[in-house]
């Protein structure tokens, strides 16, 4: 008989970068979210799969408290990000979500020129120098993969590049203020098997500088890009572990008839 491993794997103490401690989520009078609890090791990419309606945007966009932009949430529990609880009063949000970059489903380029959407968020942070700008602007354009593609066109529109050079560009965009952490809202599900390979090349070479959380329906994409996953159905965190475990060897019965396609 095979020992099946702890539901949730526990790394050493001190590499979470973020934790959720029995988090419940309320709208009106609606749980969407029961009981969450998950720690999330740094410089790693986290998958989150389940069905439609299970819970898992609305669980990532507690991190960066996009929830709060909802009327009639109610949070309880604990979200925390380097130990330091983000629902706390005394957190400043503005500055907290510098920290964190948000790359959603569609690609959402503002109607600026390339270099300007990607120069966009270090002029409102501030930074008034053109040289540092530029330079920021090449190096997220480079870690994007989309340098070559655009150098020579900078100042032409961003609505005139392809879908998937807007996306990689929203995530240029996301990664030139230096958050720490990416969250990723199904970043390839409005793009075409060409353009959704260079996303996933371009997932597994971020996590070096970023500790990454994508939500997919995805699974073989959550298999190939994730190095551990995380599985919600109705609400309720099912099972947190590696990724090939997941996919080879789940815990739950849950997961694997989900994984295996019995319902979904």
């Amino acid at each position: 008989m095979v020992q099946k491993s702890k539901t949730v794997i526990e790394p050493q103490y001190g590499l979470y970068k973020l934790k959720a401690k029995n988090l419940d989520l309320f709208y009106g009078a609606k749980q969407a979210l029961k009981d969450v609890s998950i720690n999330i090791t740094a410089n790693t990419v986290t998958a989150f799969i389940g069905p439609s309606g299970c819970g898992k945007s609305t669980f990532l966009r507690c991190f960066n408290r996009m929830n709060d932009l909802i009327s009639d949430v109610t949070i309880k529990g604990q979200v925390m990000i380097d130990d330091v609880d983000i629902y706390k009063n005394q957190i400043d949000v503005y500055e907290y979500r510098k920290k964190i970059g948000m790359v959603f489903q569609k690609p959402n380029p503002f109607p600026k020129s390339i270099f300007e959407n990607v120069a966009f968020g270090l002029k409102i942070n501030g930074e008034k120098s053109s040289s540092a700008i530029e330079e920021v602007v090449e190096n997220a354009l480079k870690k994007a993969a989309l340098w070559d593609e655009v150098k020579d066109n900078l100042h032409k529109s961003a609505m005139a590049l392809s879908g998937g050079q807007q996306q990689r560009l929203c995530i240029a965009r996301a990664i030139a203020v230096k958050p720490s952490v990416l969250l990723m809202d199904e970043p390839a599900s409005a793009l075409d098997p060409i353009s959704t390979a260079k996303i996933e090349e371009l997932i597994y070479e971020l996590k070096n500088d970023f500790t990454i959380v994508i939500v997919t329906h995805n699974m073989q994409q959550a298999a190939r890009v994730s190095d551990k996953t995380a599985f919600f159905y109705l609400g309720e965190l099912i099972e947190y572990d590696y990724t090939d475990k997941i996919f080879t060897n789940p815990a739950k019965d849950a997961t694997q008839n989900y994984i295996t396609g019995r319902f979904g």
